[in-house]
């Protein structure tokens, strides 16, 4: 669930004394009220085993929904990560994903389907992966070899004051090859080796793609952002608590060049220029909480300011490129003039840190930017390798199955045509008309808060509602399906992975200044996610995530709406978070708020900053209120509202459900609970909360219980208990 920016037993009977007194069974209806059916748990969509009964839902809510799960699972061996909902549904996802992709690579009839199992079998056909070794890289592992010659000849030139076409001075040891050609050697230039670096889904230096204009919403732009790290985020370089995984990384990154064929000593050295360079990459590289910021990400300086900027990095002959060397030109990559860039203080930066860096430190940091990027499709040892960095970094104990990874490749290189077998195998009609009612009910619930919110004033409301009323909603698949039109070869897996990433990067590239098509989605249907785009005022719903225990169509209301529906109120809010809400309802970056309302929504979100910074996800570890604010804010007016649109649509109900003593709105909370049951390890949950803008599970639903009163009346928790805090945190 994300904003999306450029840029889841035996019940002990001395616990019912417990659970009585913290929620009485329903008394008997009064005279014309509606009738009682009672239920089991598992008929509405619950998991009885699941709760810890002995648990205060009052005290600890998440215990109580989810404290005999967490007890009784065991995460698997290839995951760092196990959740009764996210986990599940993708462990569905992939075996009928694997069922389709099999079936296609044995007896696919139409090219499509041909192609699809073709991808497949190329990834899984590790013997052919194993003969073909570093085919697929090495010619850009020899571009990179002849970039390095081409700066140490320039080099020497400038410091014996010739020319560098006029020899072949120093080279620290590697005199140039008598047979190589010094017309050869000077045609390779850093900017267009970037260029196919970044077309073959590689990002060293820096990255580009294309995305509306945050002030124009109606215009495609392109976006440059700072990237090139192999770590997953700054900190790890410049945080001396991550001291021990740098040390581990840079072993890491001389294991993996020694597998390319460098020696022992060469590797070292190499490996301690790689991190030399990431390091000052870091340095220059805006924090997670500074990139939540779309004022400060929005610095639209065009073609000519990026020159401005080319002392090291000529970004005009990089630009060119892009259109000049495309390899799919009927997609029509234009040398376009209109970019965006995430921070000018990042591009700035690269100049000192190209000016630094000398020909072998650069080399050594491209041969591992393209060892790194492409190791599950290089013989088995270089997988193995760049597994055991993986396993460092989150505590997963096995590698997945290659199959599992292999289904994965084909999901990010051809999802939407993969994604049509899925919805035809998983989705049904009727779903996407039952998940579109509550959409409308949870809509109406806003719209019926708006009025209710003293902290805003008239003209901010309005602006308010009309951003609602805009707002659009797809659900399920998108309405026309993307083309694959790049070639797929059944023996070269490696070769179809460059193929892949060239035509996304050329088909993403190929869209600036060009109008955004509204129709686009950002995931393939099968995804277990959803989002929302700030810039189309969208939310999305793939058919991945319409799936149990988030959405059943035999699921009870309270249950679906505890779970699905706080996910579409979730969404919804990122609209009005402390990110969307500086977008207008046509999608613009634009201050449609009246002051003195922006600063008591600040005052409200520094509440909730507060409280989720206080929670400690490990001893000693808490979680970044500041990173996690957008995505607490949604939870919170989520749950709010999906309570909300279950009011509404019960009442006047002629009969409710009762399932094993728990009334409907008790069984919405521990919907909510449930589907965020989570297990994993200390080294992932430690990565989440330096790296990952949502809280851990376990505050996600206790965090947003306590700040909603109604769930409170319905456990019958007193004031000052844990879930019924004397204060409490309200935005929405």
């Amino acid at each position: 669930m994300t904003l999306v920016r450029r840029t889841s037993s035996s019940v002990a009977l001395g616990a019912t004394a417990l659970l009585v007194a913290c929620a009485p069974p329903p008394q008997a209806p009064k005279s014309g009220g509606p009738r009682v059916k009672a239920v089991s748990l598992a008929e509405i969509g619950l998991d009885s085993q699941a709760l810890d009964r002995s648990a205060d839902p009052c005290v600890d809510f998440y215990q109580f929904a989810c404290g005999n799960w967490i007890k009784n699972t065991a995460i698997p061996g290839d995951q760092p990560r196990w959740m009764r909902s996210f986990s599940e549904i993708q462990k569905r996802n992939e075996e009928d994903l694997r069922e389709i992709l099999e079936r296609l690579a044995a007896s696919g009839a139409t090219a499509d389907e041909r192609k699809l199992g073709d991808y497949y079998a190329s990834c899984v056909d590790e013997a052919a992966i194993e003969r073909g070794g570093l085919e697929p890289v090495k010619p850009l592992l020899a571009r990179i070899e002849q970039l390095r010659r081409v700066r140490l000849v320039e080099r020497a030139g400038a410091r014996s004051g010739t020319s560098a076409a006029k020899g072949k001075g120093s080279t620290k040891g590697k005199a140039l090859p008598e047979t190589e050609a010094p017309t050869q050697v000077a045609a390779e230039t850093l900017e267009r080796l970037i260029a196919d670096m970044h077309r073959a889904g590689l990002h060293p230096l820096f990255s580009i793609t294309s995305g509306p204009d945050d002030k124009d919403a109606t215009t495609m732009i392109a976006h440059a952002d700072q990237d090139g790290l192999g770590l997953p985020d700054r900190d790890y370089y410049l945080d001396a608590k991550y001291a021990d995984v740098l040390a581990y990384y840079q072993g890491h990154v001389a294991a993996m060049l020694r597998l390319a064929g460098l020696g022992a000593d060469e590797s070292t050295r190499a490996a301690e220029q790689v991190v030399k360079l990431e390091k000052a990459l870091a340095s220059i590289s805006k924090t997670r909480v500074e990139r939540r910021d779309p004022q400060g990400m929005y610095n639209r300086i065009d073609r000519a300011g990026l020159s401005e900027r080319s002392k090291r990095f000529d970004y005009q002959a990089y630009l060119d490129a892009l259109a000049e060397r495309a390899q799919y030109p009927t997609l029509g990559v234009t040398k376009f003039t209109k970019i965006n860039v995430t921070s000018v203080a990042f591009f700035n930066g690269l100049n000192t840190v190209l000016a630094d860096a000398s020909p072998e430190e650069l080399a050594s940091y491209l041969r591992w930017h393209v060892l790194h990027g492409m190791s599950d499709a290089l013989p088995k040892a270089f997988d193995e390798e760049g597994f055991r960095l993986v396993q460092k970094i989150t505590g997963q104990k096995e590698q997945k199955p290659r199959w599992k990874r292999c289904v994965a490749s084909v999901d990010t290189s051809l999802g939407e045509l993969l994604g049509k077998s899925y919805v035809a195998k998983r989705f049904l009609p009727e779903s996407k008309e039952d998940v579109r009612s509550m959409l409308k009910a949870i809509r109406d619930a806003l719209d019926k808060r708006l009025p209710a919110l003293t902290w805003m004033d008239d003209a901010t409301r309005a602006q308010a509602k009309a951003k609602l009323v805009k707002m659009e909603y797809l659900v399920g698949y998108p309405d026309r399906w993307l083309d694959y039109p790049f070639a797929v070869e059944r023996t070269a897996y490696g070769r179809n992975v460059l193929g892949a990433a060239a035509y996304d990067f050329e088909r993403r590239l190929a869209k600036v200044e060009r109008p955004v098509d509204r129709g686009e989605w950002y995931m393939p249907p099968q995804t277990v996610n959803a989002y929302y785009d700030p810039n189309k005022n969208q939310m999305v719903f793939p058919a991945g995530i319409l799936q149990p225990p988030f959405y059943s169509p035999k699921a009870s209301l309270a249950v679906n709406l505890g779970s699905i529906g706080m996910v579409v109120g979730h969404e919804l809010t990122h609209g009005f978070d402390d990110q969307g809400s500086q977008y207008d309802g046509d999608g613009n970056l634009r201050s449609w708020w009246q002051p003195d309302v922006r600063k008591q929504f600040d005052e409200r979100a520094g509440c909730i900053d507060e409280q989720y910074a206080g929670y400690e996800v490990l001893p000693g570890v808490k979680q970044n209120g500041k990173l996690t604010l957008g995505e607490n804010i949604a939870d919170n007016a989520g749950l709010m509202l999906a309570y909300m649109a279950l009011t509404a649509m019960r009442e006047g109900a002629g009969e409710v459900l009762n399932a094993e003593g728990f009334d409907e709105r008790q069984q919405l909370f521990l919907s909510l609970g449930q589907v965020w049951c989570s297990k994993q390890t200390d080294e992932l949950t430690k990565l989440r909360a330096a790296t990952d803008p949502h809280s851990h599970p376990r505050w996600r639903v206790n965090g947003s219980v306590r700040n909603l009163p109604a769930f409170a009346e319905a456990f019958q928790c007193t004031e000052g208990t844990a879930m019924r805090p004397k204060t409490s945190c309200t935005v929405w």
